[in-house]
């Protein structure tokens, strides 16, 4: 007999509310909100005794984490209390070189961290298959009987087409003219570089809206922010976003979106492709990680081959040809509306389809059942 699951999530938001949120008849997700600051954080590790009480998980059956610093405290739960941890991975460090520009020696301190804790784990999540085999080559201490796939899911009903304008007159958008949109961190790892690269050479008369905010490093602003000027010279019609924007808003946004433009070099899924799906967007993406097994080529979106230099860096072999790779798929497109219309109406049956909230939940349970038998 299948036994009722009590799951309590640590959050950092600042909204102390707790939200408490029935998924079926087995599972009780509680949210317990903390305020974020260090103080707080602290108490989580410590009872009144000065003993460590990682994440205050003391009588809990399982714990389960995300994202290399969580997983270090998931493996510190499991050394304290005896009990199983699951570890989702959502990226890996050593496929990221570009953070030692943001992190300096706290690179080797996370990589630290993130090996620690998936070479001990009772079992390891990958969001992607891709992404399952780039933990098995960068850890070969991993046991692969101990990992699974499970994609990460979407709130459907969140995620949606908006008809409204509001969003996209207060922002300056035009919505009755095409538009191409980016969302993303300014990052090495999401291509915004690429995607201004790409911008000359994309239909003029395409609105280009970029929601792009903190730069990892003050050099990658000053190097967007000059490619950024000199795209206003060339074509115009540059709207940029740099503000982080209420979900509301960026749902809108998408939703309006002729294009959405992924143009990363690492990403184990791509969320934000799903997010754009679900609002009715076709998709451009760059083929690298888990964005092939979402976006599906020439029904939810078009993908952009991508080659990458052998160092680890996850630069192009050929930036020129990378971006007129990324403006022709753009605008072969934006040349036929009804054919993007189309993806995104198949892209939003995908995403609701292939990647709800309930999948990625059912498949979470019958993972915890087994550690559990």
């Amino acid at each position: 007999m299948k036994r009722a699951v009590s799951i309590s999530i640590g959050s950092s938001t600042r909204d102390k509310a707790v939200e408490i949120k029935l998924l079926g008849e087995r599972v009780r997700i509680e949210r317990i909100g903390t305020d974020g600051d260090m103080e707080a954080a602290a108490g989580l590790f410590r009872d009144l005794d000065g003993k460590v009480d990682a994440f205050g998980v003391g009588g809990a059956d399982l714990v389960h984490s995300h994202t290399w610093y969580a997983n270090l405290g998931g493996h510190l739960a499991k050394l304290v209390h005896g009990i199983p941890h699951v570890a989702t991975v959502h990226s890996l460090e050593p496929m990221r070189p570009w953070k030692r520009e943001q992190l300096g020696g706290g690179y080797a301190l996370s990589g630290f961290a993130e090996q620690t804790a998936l070479e001990a784990a009772d079992a390891i999540v990958a969001v992607s298959a891709a992404h399952l085999a780039e933990i098995l080559a960068c850890y070969p201490a991993i046991d692969p009987a101990r990992t699974s796939v499970i994609y990460n899911g979407i709130d459907s009903d969140e995620y949606r087409r908006d008809p409204g304008t509001d969003v996209l007159e207060r922002h300056g958008i035009d919505p009755e003219r095409p538009s191409v949109v980016f969302v993303g961190r300014i990052t090495r790892q999401k291509g915004l570089t690429h995607l201004l690269d790409a911008a000359p050479a994309i239909d003029p008369e395409a609105q280009l809206v970029l929601c792009a905010g903190a730069a990892d490093t003050p050099e990658l602003a000053a190097e967007v922010a000059a490619k950024l000027a000199t795209l206003q010279g060339v074509r115009g019609n540059v709207i940029w976003i740099e503000e982080m924007l209420p979900k509301p808003d960026l749902i809108q946004i998408l939703s309006h979106a002729t294009v959405f433009v992924c143009p990363s070099v690492y990403e184990p899924m791509g969320i934000v492709n799903l997010e754009a799906m679900a609002c009715e967007a076709a998709v451009v993406a760059t083929a690298v990680g888990g964005i092939p097994e979402v976006v599906e080529h020439g029904v939810t979106g078009l993908l952009v081959p991508y080659a990458a230099l052998a160092d680890g860096t996850g630069t192009p072999v050929d930036p020129a040809g990378l971006a007129a790779d990324l403006a022709a798929r753009v605008n072969e497109l934006l040349a036929d509306p009804v054919r993007a219309e189309a993806m995104g109406v198949a892209g939003r049956a995908r995403a609701v389809e292939r990647f709800g909230w309930d999948v990625a939940a059912e498949e979470t349970l019958r993972l915890y059942e087994r550690l559990l038998t």
